[in-house]
């Protein structure tokens, strides 16, 4: 191994070193990402490098640069076996590492964009069309509870009506409101 080595140019020394390196690291991190373990065992090092500490576009993460050095070393040995000069070897692995860094940034931003964060928001509860689970007293008189689909779940909520009778267990219902405090205002769907 050292002899093989040994015989390599001083920029195929350097590109192996680079590749054999970064490659160690990549598979690493893959292994942790995919048991559930990650940058987070060893601190959150994605999170100290970005300048945004939120979901937003990070382009220097560790993540990013492990995926660049590794793309930036392959590349490099591929360009220079296929008989490139030294700068355009360069200048494409450059190319390359810089253009996975642009891709593996992209493709965490918009991951972090499909989480929902599970806060239920009362407005999206409006026009909906629910059942009454616990009789709601007539003309505000008692708040009762309707089972109603809010952002894709059905939910027990609690509800008053300016209707003159008493809803009972069963009626079909539609929210015409939400209070300030998170009270349905609803009335019979006939």
């Amino acid at each position: 191994m050292s002899e093989w080595f040994s015989e390599l140019t001083s920029l195929q020394q350097i590109y192996w070193v680079i590749t054999g390196i970064s490659t160690v690291i990549f598979v690493i991190v893959l292994i942790g990402a995919f048991i559930g373990g990650g940058t987070d065992d060893i601190g959150d090092v994605d999170a100290e490098m970005g300048a945004d500490i939120g979901a937003g576009f990070q382009f220097f993460t560790l993540k990013n640069l492990v995926a660049f050095f590794t793309i930036f070393g392959w590349s490099g040995i591929a360009s220079i076996d296929a008989g490139n000069s030294k700068t355009l070897t360069i200048l494409i692995s450059l190319g390359c590492g810089l253009v996975m860094m642009a891709i593996m940034a992209a493709l965490f931003y918009y991951i972090s964009k499909l989480v929902s964060s599970g806060t239920l928001k009362m407005d999206n509860a409006l026009h909906t069309i629910g059942e009454v689970y616990l009789t709601v007293g007539a003309n505000r008189s008692s708040i009762g509870k309707v089972q109603v689909k809010v952002q894709g779940a059905l939910r027990e909520l609690e509800a008053l009506t300016d209707n003159d009778e008493d809803l009972i267990q069963g009626n079909v219902i539609k929210v015409i409101e939400v209070t300030n405090n998170g009270i349905l205002i609803i009335e019979p769907q006939k």
